[in-house]
């Protein structure tokens, strides 16, 4: 903060929340939100930024800087034959090995870099031919495996800044923000899938961010990304239609509370999906109390193996779909959020299946429809 002006006190000065300049603040919460012995572990962080004047909005992503377990960089030493106490030369720093690859090298991302590194230099014509041109027998062979995996199985003796060169740079993880300022102004919460696995040779390997925040983190560097385009509509009376199956429900949370302390009328309607209600029903007291006091006007749940048929949310898309059309014509804005290898794609297509049938439309008609609503901003995805 500047010095006091002479005739007034100097208005607070806000603190940069930025990749460049992070704020470093205690993780306030580490809520597992999945039963022990569930197939999916998936937990409710809060980020502690009350020491700091800043703010955030709904539908922004919290960035957080992270670091790679000391296992994982302990087995990846190992395997390429050294210390960890060899010195290198990072962003203008002198680091010893060890703290290199754990704050700012990815020693688990499989790249093609890496990938042609390894096949140069270890030696072995089958190992190469694996590595670098079979893409099928590669892909097939890296399930289950990450970089450490490989240097294991193929080594490679090489100087430590031929292996930084090979590696690529470890990068800040991404989490959309699961609450409302105007409810949680001093913790940002976010909501994160654990990655945890077993390779083909049994060992246990875990995702660096999500293993990171779980077992390790007492306090991170985080940083604001905002997405002033994903909010929830400025018009209180309008209705609102979010698709968030898994961990794509955080946002959603947001907005709800977020309309809930505006005192905005206009309906709401969630699907959400994943596994098992049983398991996967996150937030479930939340949401089911949005129901009851009437913020939250429809729910549709989409449970994929509680049956002997999968069913996911674009399926209840579907069946509802003369619903969906009506709320569409009553200016209702559509949101999604979650993965966009499939759900995204799906949900994209029966959104626009919806507007054919229901709006008695052809298919380029329909298509100008779903594109009018994309240029409006009523129809915005956050997929990942």
């Amino acid at each position: 903060k500047g010095p006091a002006a002479a005739s007034a006190p100097a208005a607070p000065v806000a603190q940069p929340f930025t990749r460049a300049q992070p704020l470093r603040v205690p993780l306030s919460r580490n809520v597992l939100l999945t039963p022990p012995t569930a197939a999916k572990e998936v937990r409710w962080f809060g980020f502690d930024v009350s020491e700091h004047d800043v703010s955030y909005a709904v539908g922004d992503a919290l960035g957080v800087f992270v670091r790679t377990a000391p296992e994982a960089v302990a087995d990846w030493l190992r395997a390429t034959g050294l210390s960890g106490d060899e010195v290198v030369h990072v962003d203008g720093a002198d680091v010893a090995l060890r703290e290199a690859l754990a704050a700012s090298f990815d020693v688990q991302r499989v790249t093609p870099g890496l990938l042609s590194f390894v096949a140069e230099r270890c030696g072995d014509r089958a190992a190469a031919r694996l590595l670098g041109t079979a893409r099928s027998e590669r892909e097939q062979w890296l399930c289950g495996r990450n970089g450490i995996d490989v240097v294991e199985e193929f080594p490679v003796r090489a100087a430590p800044e031929e292996w930084l060169d090979a590696l690529v740079r470890l990068t800040p993880r991404s989490y959309s923000i699961a609450s409302s300022p105007l409810v949680s102004p001093h913790e940002v919460q976010t909501t994160v899938s654990v990655l945890r696995y077993r390779t083909p040779r049994g060992v246990q390997r875990g995702g660096v961010g999500s293993t990171f925040l779980a077992d390790r983190a007492t306090h991170a560097e985080v940083f604001l990304q905002p997405s002033p385009h994903f909010r929830p509509p400025e018009d209180g009376d309008l209705p609102m239609i979010m698709v968030g199956p898994g961990t794509g429900i955080a946002p959603f949370r947001g907005f709800l509370q977020e309309r809930r302390a505006l005192g905005h009328r206009g309906p709401n309607w969630l699907f959400f999906g994943d596994r098992h209600r049983a398991e996967n029903f996150y937030y479930r007291h939340d949401l089911e109390d949005m129901v009851d006091d009437g913020l939250l006007n429809r729910l549709d749940l989409a449970f994929s193996r509680d049956q002997a048929e999968r069913i996911y949310v674009q399926h209840k898309m579907t069946d509802y779909g003369a619903d969906v059309w009506r709320w569409l014509e009553d200016g209702a804005h559509v949101y999604v959020c979650g993965d966009a290898t499939r759900m995204a794609r799906d949900v994209d297509d029966a959104l626009l299946a919806i507007i054919r049938r229901h709006g008695a439309l052809s298919d380029d008609a329909a298509r100008d429809y779903k594109r009018e609503l994309v240029a409006a901003k009523r129809y915005v995805r956050d997929v990942y």
